[in-house]
């Protein structure tokens, strides 16, 4: 009996391969980053994309606040040169993450998205910073 499930039958295994591994190029998760974070020198910097509002609320210790309309090359060029950039935001609901990674990636830098964002870091049990950083 076909379900929904298999009524579009899956990839063949060489693209799926190819797709899968794409995806990692784009995104990290919640437990690679925090697991990144406790390195001495981490090789990412992390960027809050939310207002400053709800970045003073709760965000990730270690990381900066620059909602994704601030991201220009002026503001960018403050940053430390040759790391990755990991943008998240208030989580599936939200597509300020993504915005901030077209900008990011417009100004040809290294850009992936932490999936889930502050719901997924909640979700994993990890706990938020208040206040500025």
């Amino acid at each position: 009996m076909t379900t929904h499930v298999t009524e579009v039958p899956a990839a063949p295994s060489a693209r799926a391969l190819q797709h899968f591994e794409e995806m990692l190029a784009f995104e990290t998760d919640c437990w690679d980053v925090h697991e990144g974070l406790g390195a001495a020198d981490p090789e990412f910097i992390l960027v809050d994309v939310r207002g400053p509002a709800a970045f003073a609320r709760g965000h990730i210790a270690g990381a900066i606040n620059i909602p994704h309309r601030m991201m220009t090359a002026e503001r960018m060029a403050e940053c430390p040169a040759g790391k990755v950039f990991v943008v998240y935001c208030a989580g599936p609901h939200c597509n300020g993450a993504n915005r901030a990674a077209i900008r990011l990636a417009r100004l040809a830098l290294p850009v992936k998205m932490m999936i889930g964002g502050i719901t997924g870091w909640l979700d994993e049990g990890f706990a938020l910073e208040p206040g500025p950083a």
